[in-house]
């Protein structure tokens, strides 16, 4: 994979030197410095919680383990990588870089915080870096313009990207199947999960984000993360929401299952799934994203009615917002090199804001689509006790078919995630594309 990575790999530093330039000219800055960053103290003890790198860090290399590290780039200049490997004998010491993107550096080892911030160019400089403590010597400015303008344009995936983020994809969805496995062999939420670290081959920190692996009716917490040691007397549904990483590129799924004995549930798990798959063919250049999150409410309305949770006209449900009782988050969100990547909510390169519309206070995502932008595409529908509860108390509670719903809380919830590319066409699915692969 390394060498068909190079050229790729080539033409992204270019077009992130190219970024910088601009940037920096916005904000009247000579040099442009990012901290890998230092990984956080344990309150009143003297161990670190995992080190996580500064997402602009790993923009530039695919080094996500080389905490005190910095890179400076100075436009005209090679761009120049600060790389921390400490005298330790408590601790792996990072290895020296190597790979297809070392002959794009200039190099400089150094053995400590305070070597390496000597290495720092003096004058006018944007320091991209944590506002903590954490970059110890260096003051950080994060300067509006210059970050605006980053943040705007790493919306848009270069070719090295996309193949990260289909590595990524690849991984996930063998560790998915490993889970679904698991789930169908009667394992507790622990064992799905360690079933999902093992085919993934990556441990928890190494995720892009903590996995959600429910049975039953937990799948109606949207963040649940207990994983119960001991399996339910009964596996009736499973929902999983759990990534992988490639090189500090992840990806984003969630899948949810029935157990054969669950034919009902499976009927409207098929009914989003097929829902799902046409609101990832709207991933389109022009497609205003919100307007597409508003879609989805007015399918789901016609999937309630379809099973017979309700007896409201479409527009009746959203309008009342019987849909956000049943499907409280938004359809998705921007992604690369963080699983919620930034500028989702950005009006242009200078900054500024585009609103969630109303009654949608969680979407993550406002902006038009364009080529190059990767989002997730997640619809749900679940049985939440607290939303439903709100919702019996209104009027629209007659035209709720409530023996149905009360049974199907058992289940949990139902959320179907790919990950999408815009493209100048047709849009490339790169979640269903590597479960086609597996």
């Amino acid at each position: 994979m390394n060498a068909h990575l190079a050229p790729l790999y080539s033409q992204h530093l270019a077009t992130l030197c190219e970024r910088a330039d601009k940037a920096l000219a916005l904000g009247g800055f000579d040099h442009l410095v990012i901290a890998a960053g230092l990984p956080l103290r344990k309150f009143l003890d003297d161990q670190d919680y995992p080190f996580t790198v500064n997402p602009h860090f790993k923009h530039w290399l695919p080094l996500t383990d080389a905490p005190g590290s910095w890179i400076v780039y100075t436009p005209g200049a090679k761009p120049k990588l600060v790389f921390v490997q400490p005298r330790d004998y408590w601790h792996v010491v990072p290895e020296a870089p190597q790979g297809y993107w070392v002959e794009h550096f200039d190099i400089v080892t150094v053995r400590n915080a305070t070597e390496a911030v000597a290495q720092l160019p003096a004058g006018k400089r944007a320091v991209i870096a944590p506002t903590c403590p954490a970059t110890r010597d260096v003051e950080a400015n994060n300067p509006q313009a210059v970050v605006d303008y980053l943040h705007w344009h790493r919306s848009y995936k270069t070719p090295y990207e996309l193949e990260l983020m289909r590595e990524a994809n690849r991984i996930g969805t063998r560790a998915h199947r490993a889970a679904a496995a698991a789930f169908r062999a009667g394992e507790s939420e622990f064992g799905i999960h360690m079933a999902y670290l093992a085919a993934a081959r990556q441990i928890d920190a190494e995720l892009p984000y903590a996995s959600i692996v429910a049975l039953n009716e937990h799948g109606a917490v949207l963040h649940y993360m207990h994983f119960d040691r001991t399996p339910p007397a009964r596996n009736r549904s499973f929902l999983i929401d759990a990534g992988a990483s490639a090189a500090g590129y992840g990806c984003d799924i969630t899948r949810t299952y029935a157990m054969p004995d669950a034919g009902e549930f499976q009927a409207l798990i098929d009914s989003m799934d097929a829902a799902q798959q046409t609101y990832a063919a709207k991933v389109r250049a022009g497609q205003s994203y919100p307007e597409l999150h508003i879609h989805a409410h007015h399918v789901l309305a016609g999937i309630l009615r379809e099973h017979g949770f309700i007896r409201m006209s479409a527009e009746s449900a959203v309008e009342s917002g019987v849909t956000t009782a049943f499907f409280p988050h938004g359809l998705g969100h921007s992604i690369g090199v963080q699983t919620h990547d930034v500028a989702g909510f950005q009006q242009s390169e200078r900054g500024g804001t585009v609103a969630q519309p109303d009654g949608h206070p969680y979407l993550r995502l406002t902006r038009t689509l364009e080529p190059g932008m990767v989002v997730t595409i997640e619809p749900g529908l679940y049985f939440i006790d607290m939303l439903l509860a709100e919702l019996k108390d209104k009027p629209v509670a007659a035209d709720i078919d409530w023996t149905k719903v009360d049974h199907f809380r058992q289940y949990g919830g139902i959320r179907i995630e790919d990950e999408v590319v815009c493209t100048d066409g047709e849009p490339e699915n790169l979640t269903r594309d590597a479960f086609a692969q597996v």
